[in-house]
């Protein structure tokens, strides 16, 4: 900093204190978020919510006395428009277990490929009920949010090919009871179950893996 001409140093402060600023304010919400009710999350509760909601959202299951115990993996499939005008359907896309390759071997995995997926989904099956209908505000929200992120993987995967576009998804998950310890006595099915959601038509600013 010392070398810098003064200009320079003046811009390097500024944007080191934006940064502290941008994450005292983070902490600040999330704390206000998790703590117990209190007057300041009481007055400004929307505020917090919107800037937690869906990105920042917490989640205590680490910590339930009854973890889970079941793998669930997501899968996605597109309705593509061809450019002479025609419509073909893609195949199903695992979205997991490409995670879950990411992940293997990997020493220092990402946020993202550990958690987007599944936080997504937690917080979709939490705001729907099991018709898949949105229960509560935050419904549309966590639909919305979901079929960005399977719209951007389906980018990624060049899913609609050259000169084709995306224009309508759909998602299922496939649950698989964890089979119990060969010790215990209790009796589990591990025949995978699908619950498949109902087509979403994606937005033009998505449809080529924007996020809206």
């Amino acid at each position: 900093m010392a070398a810098l001409s003064l200009r320079y140093r003046l811009g390097a402060a500024l944007a080191l204190a934006v940064v502290a600023i941008g994450v005292c304010v983070h902490l600040g919400m999330t704390f206000l978020h998790v703590a117990p009710a209190n007057t300041v999350s009481k007055e400004h509760g929307e505020a917090i919510q919107q800037w937690i909601y869906p990105e920042f959202e917490q989640n205590w299951k680490l910590f339930a006395p009854n973890p889970l115990q079941q793998n669930i993996s997501l899968q996605v499939r597109a309705d593509v428009r061809t450019a002479d005008g025609g419509v073909r359907t893609t195949r199903w896309y695992d979205l997991s277990a490409e995670d879950g390759r990411a992940i293997d071997g990997n020493l220092l995995p990402s946020h993202t490929q550990q958690n987007e997926l599944r936080r997504a989904w937690d917080f979709f099956v939490a705001t729907h009920d099991d018709e898949n209908r949105p229960v509560g505000g935050r419904g549309a929200l966590s639909e919305s949010y979901l079929r960005r992120i399977v719209v951007m993987r389906l980018d990624r995967a060049d899913a609609a090919g050259e000169g084709d576009v995306v224009d309508r998804v759909q998602v299922r998950s496939r649950t698989t009871n964890v089979p119990p310890p060969e010790w215990s006595d209790e009796q589990v099915s591990t025949t995978p179950v699908d619950r498949t959601l109902p087509w979403w038509p994606v937005p033009g600013d998505e449809a080529r893996g924007g996020i809206g």
